[in-house]
C-alpha cells in the first residue's frame, strides 16, 4: 500500500538557516545513513551486552544524535535508516526532527515500519533543503517493518525522484522487495536510490536491480558494515545514467554500526529540483 506522507518540518515551518539550493552547475551533495537509534555499536559483542538500548533511554544516544547533527550540515540531501519516530528509548523525543533541526536543513520525512508498543518506532527518514513535489510511503512486500520512502522533486516528466529504502536480512524476501522496487524506479526518468540493502553489489538480487533498472551503481567505493572493522560493502547510492556521479566515499563516523556513504552529483539541466521559489528561512 502506497500512502501519502504528511508534509512534516520544524514547528517554525522553516529551518533554522538560510535556504540552500543545489549549485548552479546542478551540483548535489547526498549522504546515506542507517544511524542504528544513536546506539553506536563498536563491537559484536555490543549486540547482545547493550541489546537494552533497543529498547530503554540511554544518555550517549543523544550524544551520538548531536555529532552525526554536526556532520549532516555540508550536505543537500539525506537518507537515513534504523532512526525512531519518538518512542521510550528516545525519550518520546523525535531524532529525525533533532537532526533536521540541528543541521539546519528546512523539511523531514519520515517512515514508521516497525512498532514494538511504545518502546519503539522503526523507520526511513529524508532530510533535504528542497521542497518536494509529493512523498510516499511505499511498504515493501514480504513481513512487516521493510519500507521504501519515495520523495519526488517536481512533475514526473522532468522532475527527480529520491529513495530511502532499508531491505530485509534474507535473501529471498530481500529480492521480492528489489523486484517491487524495479517498479517504482522505472516509473521516474531521474531516480536517486540510496540504503541499507542488506546485500553488497555482486549479490544476485542487486543484479536483477542493475538488469531491470537503468540505475547504475560507482565502480569506486569501500565498504561500510561493520564500522569498527569494515568487511562488507551494503549500504549504496545508486543513480540513472543522466546523473553524473562526481565524487563517492563511505565516512568514517563512529556513530552507528554502519559507515554512512556520501556522494556528489550533478543533476542534468533539464531536472527540476523543489518547487521554486519559497519563503526565506526564519532565523
Amino acid at each position: 500500500m502506497n500512502d501519502p506522507v504528511p508534509p512534516t518540518s520544524p514547528s517554525t515551518g522553516w529551518g533554522s538557516r538560510a535556504d540552500l539550493a543545489p549549485g548552479s552547475d546542478g551540483r548535489i551533495s547526498l549522504l546515506n545513513y542507517n544511524i542504528q537509534a544513536g546506539m553506536a555499536s563498536r563491537r559484536y559483542a555490543d549486540y547482545l551486552l547493550h541489546s537494552w538500548k533497543y529498547f530503554l533511554p540511554h544518555v550517549n544516544r543523544w550524544r551520538n544524535f548531536d555529532a552525526i547533527a554536526h556532520r549532516l550540515k555540508g550536505f543537500d540531501l539525506v537518507a537515513i535508516q534504523e532512526t525512531d519516530a519518538g518512542s521510550l528509548r528516545t525519550g518520546f523525543t523525535n531524532p529525525t526532527e533533532h537532526l533536521a533541526r540541528l543541521a539546519g536543513f528546512p523539511f523531514w520525512f519520515e517512515q514508521i515500519n516497525r512498532e514494538v508498543g511504545s518502546l519503539s518506532r522503526h523507520g526511513n527518514a529524508i532530510l533535504c533543503r528542497e521542497r518536494p513535489y509529493e512523498v510516499v510511503d511505499h511498504k515493501l512486500p514480504g513481513m512487516r517493518g521493510r519500507g521504501a520512502l519515495i520523495a519526488m522533486f517536481g512533475p514526473p516528466s522532468t522532475g527527480l525522484v529520491v529513495i530511502s529504502v532499508h531491505l530485509a536480512l534474507g535473501r529471498r524476501p530481500r529480492t521480492t522487495q528489489i523486484e517491487s522496487l524495479c517498479d517504482c524506479v522505472n516509473d521516474y526518468p531521474h531516480a536517486i536510490l540510496m540504503g541499507d540493502f542488506n546485500c553488497e553489489l555482486r549479490s544476485p538480487e542487486m543484479r536483477v536491480l542493475l538488469e531491470r533498472t537503468p540505475l547504475r551503481a560507482p565502480t569506486a567505493g569501500g565498504a561500510t558494515f561493520p564500522s569498527w572493522r569494515p568487511k562488507r560493502r551494503i549500504d549504496h547510492i545508486l543513480v540513472t545514467p543522466d546523473i553524473e556521479i562526481l565524487d563517492t566515499a563511505p565516512l568514517g563516523w563512529t556513530f552507528s554500526d554502519h559507515l554512512p556513504v556520501r556522494m556528489d552529483v550533478r543533476l542534468p539541466g533539464d531536472v527540476s529540483f523543489g518547487l521554486g521559489p519559497r519563503p526565506r528561512a526564519q532565523r
